[in-house]
């Protein structure tokens, strides 16, 4: 399980001075983000993922590839340093380790369905659940972003805050996850790709 929420903690960031957006700007960038979200259907990107952990004098780093297809369809596929898979198809989740293959209901664990919420909102910046964050608007120095403290005291116990990068172009840049133990993983999105074709065999499992 260990493995599995290490895998599920995708994160990003880089903490400047920031200052809060008033509420107008703040609802005119839900918008325009939610807009934008409304408009994607699929989307491909590069990542590199910078795991930090208190126990480890240098941080933990991979990269690979991500794909996206609407309704709820995301890939992560890690490439470099090991080959690893993780593909979330509607509540269910599946694993491919250097071929060594499992899968994982997620509608049977509320918190890993949380967990998939988070991921696959995430990817296109559509998650301004206000019932289920205390959410903070703030200016970033080359877009906003949006921290995410989650109100459900379970979820608390593995995610203490998620924070969302968004571009000028109300797209993603990077995400962040700080869990509860302190530990954070970054990760970085770039080569993005919207709404063009996306080979079934991607998504096959």
């Amino acid at each position: 399980m260990h493995k599995l929420l290490f895998l599920l903690f995708f994160i990003a960031s880089g903490i400047q001075a920031q200052t809060a957006l008033s509420t107008s700007e703040a609802a005119s960038l839900k918008k325009k983000v939610q807009e934008q979200a409304q408009r994607t259907q699929t989307m491909t990107l590069d990542f590199v993922q910078t795991k930090h952990m208190e126990f480890l004098s240098n941080a933990v780093e991979s990269s690979g590839k991500l794909a996206f297809r609407k309704p709820n369809m995301v890939k992560w596929e890690y490439i470099d340093p090991i080959k690893y898979s993780v593909l979330f198809i509607d509540q269910m989740l599946y694993i491919d380790e250097n071929g060594k293959k499992s899968d994982v209901n997620l509608s049977s664990n509320k918190r890993f369905g949380q967990l998939d919420d988070l991921i696959v909102n995430s990817i296109t910046g559509d998650m301004f659940q206000e019932k289920d964050f205390e959410i903070t608007y703030l200016k970033a120095e080359e877009g906003y972003e949006v921290v995410f403290v989650p109100k459900d005291n379970r979820l608390k116990k593995y995610i203490g805050e998620f924070h969302i990068f968004i571009n000028q172009e109300a797209y993603v840049s990077q995400v962040k996850m700080v869990e509860s133990s302190g530990d954070f993983t970054i990760i970085k999105l770039s080569n993005r790709k919207v709404n063009q074709s996306i080979s079934d065999q991607v998504f096959a499992h």
